[in-house]
């Protein structure tokens, strides 16, 4: 029986582990738009290789779109298959037509995803071309074509599943293919995934932007990059000193400061996981102790809001006082009963905060400060949690500011169901790099 996939990143990493004889290589990993971004995002983060989309046309024949007597790339590629033509009698001027009208909705999303980035250069490269699946191959055949002309000395599909006849047919205009699953019987490639939703254009924009940050690192304000940091570092607030670990990645965009759960402290595996992932996606993370051993003994503490959300104004006070992240907007991620501790934080207009993210939180132990609260805030829940989602549902009543909540399938509180969390980092890293642009953006 062949394996269904949750979703795109589990299918992109499982795909990844077949690919990694790469690793090393002068590889560049092409993801068809829109769906094949995703999976590809993931090859690429594994392979710590450049992603870019690869934008195809095909030409098809005029009266039957469906079958290609040709294809187009970027640059001005063009690709012919001379016995289509023969065979349907085309002329050049029919060519040249249907050519010139598959280059304008080229050209237009090209410059939708890629935006004044150039395309990556393949000359003498080895193109991994990942899509999401395979039924009939017709796009990913051209894709293969233009990647050749583009000049890849080695083009490879990859692909997480395809029809067992497409990929034998697909043989001659790839180098190399490499797949998971070859179902003997396909019907459509959203079979094989649980989750198959839209790739809309912004993931596929996101994507590109999180994994060209990661290889060529953005430019501060004063047009240098910034520098990166990781150490262990004592947060200062009054008279107590607090342990944390504060991570910039070079060119970071923002800083999101942790504020952890009830019983929960700086190592958090949780926690920790999820600044992994945004460090990915160009974000600065603190990860530190909202309580000292001693308070933290007091159960009262552990549920004392105003407390916790006072010490999380302060260490944002504190890191926005570090020469690596000076200028940088401020998010705040919280989990349970440090959601609610970020909230009420983000709800003081003394503190600019550019987002909040809540995981698996109590938003409802914030009270009436929800209503005060003005930074854009995204609430995760999992599926499975049905207490604290209800409590999430309530809380979105009594927000005023832009608010979403997503719910993550099949998770429970903690998210240790397999590829839950890594759903909440995504979504975090999304919605923080998002709303720091707008607060980046907002300030110049």
């Amino acid at each position: 029986m062949a394996k269904v996939f949750r979703n795109r990143t589990e299918a992109g990493r499982e795909l990844a582990g077949l690919l990694s004889s790469f690793r090393g290589q002068d590889v560049v990993v092409l993801g068809l738009p829109r769906g094949g971004v995703p999976v590809a995002f993931e090859i690429a983060e594994a392979l710590d290789a450049p992603l870019d989309v690869i934008v195809v046309r095909k030409v098809g024949v005029p009266g039957q779109p469906e079958l290609a007597m040709g294809a187009i790339g970027e640059d001005g590629v063009r690709v012919v298959n001379d016995e289509i033509v023969r065979v349907v009698g085309a002329t050049e001027a029919d060519f040249a037509r249907t050519e010139q009208r598959e280059r304008d909705e080229l050209q237009r999303r090209a410059a939708r995803f890629r935006g004044d980035t150039p395309r990556t250069d393949l000359t003498g490269r080895v193109a991994v071309i990942v899509d999401d699946g395979i039924a009939t191959g017709s796009t990913a055949r051209a894709a293969c074509q233009v990647a050749r002309a583009h000049g890849a000395d080695r083009v490879v599909l990859a692909v997480p599943v395809a029809a067992p006849d497409s990929v034998r047919s697909l043989a001659g205009d790839a180098d190399e293919i490499v797949c998971v699953e070859q179902p003997t019987w396909l019907r459509s490639v959203g079979q094989w995934y649980d989750d198959f939703t839209q790739v809309d254009d912004r993931t596929v924009v996101d994507l590109l932007d999180r994994a060209h940050r990661r290889h060529q690192p953005a430019e501060s304000a004063a047009g240098t990059a910034r520098p990166g940091f990781d150490a262990e570092v004592d947060v200062k607030i009054g008279p107590l000193s607090l342990p944390g670990h504060l991570t910039v990645p070079p060119g970071a965009v923002g800083a999101v400061v942790f504020a952890h759960g009830s019983g929960s402290s700086r190592h958090s595996p949780r926690n920790q996981f999820v600044a992994d992932q945004l460090h990915g996606a160009g974000l600065a993370t603190l990860i530190f102790d909202l309580l000292t051993d001693a308070e933290a003994r007091d159960r009262r503490n552990v549920f004392d809001i105003g407390l916790l959300a006072t010490r999380l104004q302060r260490a944002a006070d504190w890191v926005r006082g570090q020469p690596a992240v000076a200028g940088l907007p401020i998010g705040l991620f919280g989990a349970s009963t440090g959601a609610a501790a970020a909230l009420v934080a983000a709800s003081d207009p003394s503190l600019p905060v550019a987002a909040v993210v809540s995981r698996g939180g109590r938003p409802d132990l914030a009270g009436d400060r929800l209503g005060d609260v003005t930074a854009p805030t995204l609430l995760i829940v999992g599926g499975d949690d049905r207490a604290v989602l209800g409590l999430n549902r309530d809380a979105r009543r009594h927000l005023r500011c832009e608010n979403r909540l997503t719910v993550v399938p099949g998770a429970t509180h903690l998210f240790e169901e397999p590829g839950t969390l890594e759903s909440v980092a995504a979504l975090a890293a999304d919605w923080f790099v998002e709303h720091c642009r707008t607060a980046e953006g907002g300030r110049r």
